[in-house]
């Protein structure tokens, strides 16, 4: 992965973490165990710190970055989709920022809460524990239940399992020039219990 050094500080990342070999660290960086870090995240800890707790994820073309001697925190289990910007904010432990999403400065997504796919939580923002906040600029609509907690921690586990398989399995390779015969498709049976769970709810 490109990784940087600044101004003496390098990344650190546990060895049971795994970060795609796209994704770029710079400086003041904690990646913690068993995290996921997608493909093109970017991770600038040249201003202040970024800390990805145990568990946690910040898939492809997220950027975490802060002011200076501010912090991003990412709490235990955090869930972070794609392309989020987090801008010197605190995700607690089982909260979920959605894809696309932009959390800034001095706010906090509470423990359990949900932040919805393409939501703006203003600098200074608390969201309480199980907050769903939706919206431009983010306001709580509602809490969440037990069972929407549950299917986040489920969907959460997916990752935990993903980044059991990049380390055993994830290499660099060249494409096929044409697809073999008799080929499958990838299946999953911890993706498809969760689309059977988002399909019986619609």
């Amino acid at each position: 992965m490109p990784c940087y050094a600044i101004d003496g500080f390098v990344p650190v990342v546990d060895p049971t973490a795994h970060v795609h070999p796209t994704a770029v660290l710079i400086g003041d960086v904690i990646v913690g165990p068993g995290c996921y870090v997608g493909p093109c995240a970017s991770l600038r800890g040249d201003f202040g710190r970024i800390e990805l707790h145990r568990g946690a994820n910040v898939q492809d073309h997220c950027t975490a970055h802060a002011f200076p001697n501010q912090a991003v925190i990412v709490e235990e289990n955090g869930h972070v989709g794609h392309g989020a910007i987090l801008h010197g904010c605190t995700v607690r432990r089982d909260a979920l920022v959605g894809m696309n999403a932009v959390v800034m400065d001095g706010a906090e997504v509470g423990p359990e809460a949900m932040v919805a796919a393409c939501a703006f939580v203003p600098a200074g923002t608390r969201l309480p524990a199980r907050a769903l906040a939706v919206g431009t600029p983010a306001r709580v609509l509602r809490t969440l239940s037990d069972d929407e907690v549950q299917r986040k921690r489920e969907g959460t586990e997916v990752y935990h399992a993903l980044t059991q398989r990049c380390l055993a399995t994830l290499q660099e390779t060249a494409p096929l020039a044409a697809l073999p015969a008799g080929r499958g498709h990838l299946q999953l049976p911890e993706l498809r219990s969760l689309t059977g769970r988002a399909e019986r709810r619609e």
